[in-house]
């Protein structure tokens, strides 16, 4: 156990000292595994996972949901979603507030990334509240939360990653992400009723749309269709997770196509970025797996479980006391290094206690969520402060907090009731 925290302690130390995560964690299992067992063992191992890594079939589903969200992206989904939902419902209070929550919700679903949808958002939406005086903590509270939304209603890259590193069905992750997101998005909305009915001044009703316009502002919703196609393929068991994300980029391509957004430089910086993003991931993930390699080969594991389980806890107490310790480091770590570097501590215990992993990736979902708009190194707040340089990051803070606090409670039903994650992955062929 003492090798396994060392290396944490290596980690910490390489990040404190700005060496990038991958490096990091990758060089720290590499030596790891060479002074603990051997050096032709360690490069063995790491030439395997590279190699395996590189040529999985099942890693492909990332680079086209990566595809299909920035063809999307490119297409103006975002801006068409958000005048649909304010067409609707932005002539009550605070329906500005509302119409961003749902264009969020829509177009993060589709986009997969939390950062790309609360930056477009501040694009989209700000403008339009700032004008009718919506205060900037509610204002940037709201796209900041609502960012998230895309992470837990699937496709969603963190999904992805947590199905591969545990070997959990993508397919059923993806459907155990849906009642939790919508849900998550209504609590989000019942929270703006409440604090625009305490602060009526801070989110004015807008105008009131007519009904032939509001009929025409659904025409984002070609988009959505796609997203519905894709996933209810994927939850039929007409076709694969991998499968239904080379027809969503595919049908995002045609539906950028259609929308003539798509020039040879538009297409050109697609690919670019897209290729960018999967090398951040698939690094991430190379260097994930031989750290948790290294941990897997000290008794860290085997140490941890035991005196977890001397502590006289119930199953469910344990979940909880581990949902403790993600929410506090999540204040202070980046997201997707946290998960990296917990779960091959955290999921063997969860599943020795007899728990669903699909119910636990859910859970880690929600975490990695609340993560997002957690001062002080929430991403997203730093997102909006570099794209709204007239609001400062004191106001995006004080902002986020209520959203902090839906968050969490949303994560304290999804912990008392594992049948909102479950019921659907149970109707799945």
């Amino acid at each position: 156990m003492i090798e396994a925290l060392l290396g944490f302690a290596a980690i910490f130390a390489l990040a404190l000292l700005r060496v990038p995560l991958a490096f990091s964690m990758g060089l720290v299992g590499l030596c790891g595994i060479g002074l603990t067992i051997s050096w032709q063992a360690a490069f063995a191992g790491a030439a395997q996972v590279v190699y395996e890594t590189g040529f999985a079939y099942t890693l492909s589903v990332i680079p086209l949901f990566i595809l299909m969200g920035n063809f999307v992206a490119r297409a103006g989904l975002a801006h068409e979603l958000f005048q649909a939902a304010y067409a609707f419902i932005g002539h009550f209070r605070g329906g500005l507030a509302h119409a961003t929550v749902a264009a969020c919700a829509g177009f993060g679903a589709i986009c997969g990334s939390s950062i790309a949808t609360a930056a477009t958002m501040s694009k989209v939406a700000y403008p339009s509240m700032k004008r009718l005086g919506y205060s900037d903590e509610l204002s940037t509270g709201v796209m900041a939360a609502g960012g998230t939304l895309g992470i837990m209603i699937p496709p969603s890259t963190i999904m992805v990653i947590y199905g591969i590193i545990t070997e959990t069905n993508i397919g059923k992750l993806f459907a155990a992400g849906v009642i939790p997101g919508v849900l998550t998005a209504l609590l989000m909305m019942l929270g703006i009723v409440l604090m625009t009915r305490h602060d009526p001044e801070h989110a004015p009703a807008g105008e009131r749309t007519s009904w032939p316009d509001r009929w025409h502002a659904l025409r984002g919703i070609w988009g959505v269709a796609l997203l519905v196609v894709v996933l209810g393929g994927i939850y039929g068991g007409l076709f694969t997770a991998t499968e239904g994300a080379g027809f969503g980029a595919f049908g995002a391509f045609l539906f950028a196509l259609a929308r003539r957004r798509l020039t040879w430089l538009s297409l050109y910086q697609i690919l670019v970025e897209s290729a960018r993003t999967t090398a951040m991931l698939f690094t991430l993930l190379i260097a994930a797996s031989i750290f948790a390699n290294f941990v897997n080969y000290t008794t860290m594991p085997t140490d941890l479980k035991e005196w977890i389980t001397h502590l006289g806890l119930s199953p469910t107490m344990i979940v909880v006391a581990m949902m403790g310790i993600y929410i506090l480091l999540g204040t202070v770590m980046e997201e997707l290094t946290m998960v990296l570097l917990t779960i091959p501590l955290f999921f063997p215990i969860v599943t020795s206690l007899g728990f669903d992993p699909v119910w636990f990736g859910v859970l880690i979902v929600m975490i990695v969520q609340i993560g997002l708009i957690s001062p002080p190194v929430g991403m997203n707040l730093f997102v909006l402060n570099s794209l709204l340089p007239g609001v400062s990051l004191g106001q995006i803070f004080r902002g986020c907090w209520p959203f902090v606090a839906i968050m969490v409670g949303v994560l304290g039903l999804l912990v008392a009731f594992p049948g909102l994650s479950l019921w659907l992955p149970s109707l799945m062929n």
